[in-house]
């Protein structure tokens, strides 16, 4: 855009690395770069097009994370460093539910910007998806898989909430072009902090077994009320009633009544069962990351 964002980060003292996708912006911005001294480095890029799920050679705004960090002096740090670069954007709205899907599943497995680091994503969304990244358990209209997989990856802090009065306009009524939502308020655009948890793959949680995690928070919350037994159960899991018992887990508690902790221990005791090594499950496991991918 115009660099309103830009220029904010860099009255603050910020070194910035602007990305940006409409070439109509990157003359003022190129300007901008060269008065600066080093502080700004402007690259024709879009963020919410990085590491795109194709072989070979990409075509900007379209752009590699590998590629992107190197030019601008990135290097990969240990999980429980310190945050190495802090991103700040707005996520487009039409892109909203699939971009938060997999910034959450590349960071599960450590992929794209995550093979860097605890990469800190400051970053305006809709207040309608702020409201379901923090649901609390029972709220059965909100409280999703979505919600599980970032509450448990991620610190989840609200900085600001802006009305859409400030960043929309319809041109061809002079109303404002805000998303509808039915079941939620949408009523600003929410600044979130979202900060990967240093402990994250301190416990049975790996980056190599973490779509499994996935795939068994997407599978429980698939149908909200349905009962966590039944869904062991499912899995042709050996004593599931024993095991929820090891939890106190109450065998008839819905799969949307457990809180994120639930799920955690949930896959902890899982690990050690053999469910997680039948075949069919890894089938299922896999299929499901294709299909978010």
């Amino acid at each position: 855009g115009p660099g309103v964002l830009t220029r904010t980060l860099l009255n603050s003292g910020a070194r910035v690395v602007a990305l940006e996708s409409d070439q109509a912006f990157l003359p003022d911005l190129q300007s901008l770069e060269k008065s600066l001294g080093g502080q700004l480095k402007v690259v024709y890029g879009d963020f919410f097009r990085l590491d795109p799920l194709v072989t070979g050679p990409v075509k900007p705004p379209t752009i590699c994370s590998e590629k992107l960090f190197e030019s601008v002096g990135v290097a990969a740090v240990p999980w429980r460093a310190d945050v190495p670069v802090k991103i700040f954007g707005i996520i487009p709205q039409k892109k909203e539910r699939n971009m938060l899907w997999r910034l959450i599943f590349a960071l599960y497995e450590c992929s794209s910007i995550y093979r860097y680091g605890r990469m800190e994503l400051n970053m305006f969304i809709s207040e309608k998806e702020y409201k379901i990244l923090t649901a609390k358990p029972g709220e059965k209209r909100i409280y999703q898989a979505l919600t599980v997989l970032w509450q448990v990856g991620c610190e989840i802090q609200l900085l600001h909430m802006e009305p859409w009065a400030s960043f929309l306009t319809n041109l061809k009524s002079g109303g404002l072009a805000i998303p509808k939502s039915t079941a939620l308020p949408n009523d600003h655009l929410c600044l979130v902090r979202l900060t990967p948890r240093k402990d994250l793959f301190t416990g049975s949680m790996k980056n190599t077994n973490s779509a499994t995690f996935v795939f068994l928070v997407k599978q429980c919350l698939a149908k909200p009320s349905s009962r966590i037994i039944d869904k062991l159960n499912s899995w042709s899991l050996y004593d599931a009633c024993k095991l929820l018992r090891e939890l106190e887990i109450p065998e008839d508690a819905e799969t949307v009544s457990l809180y994120p902790e639930d799920y955690m221990r949930l896959f902890d005791a899982l690990q050690n069962s053999n469910v997680f090594t039948e075949s069919w499950f890894h089938d299922e496991v896999l299929q499901s990351v294709r299909n978010i991918n």
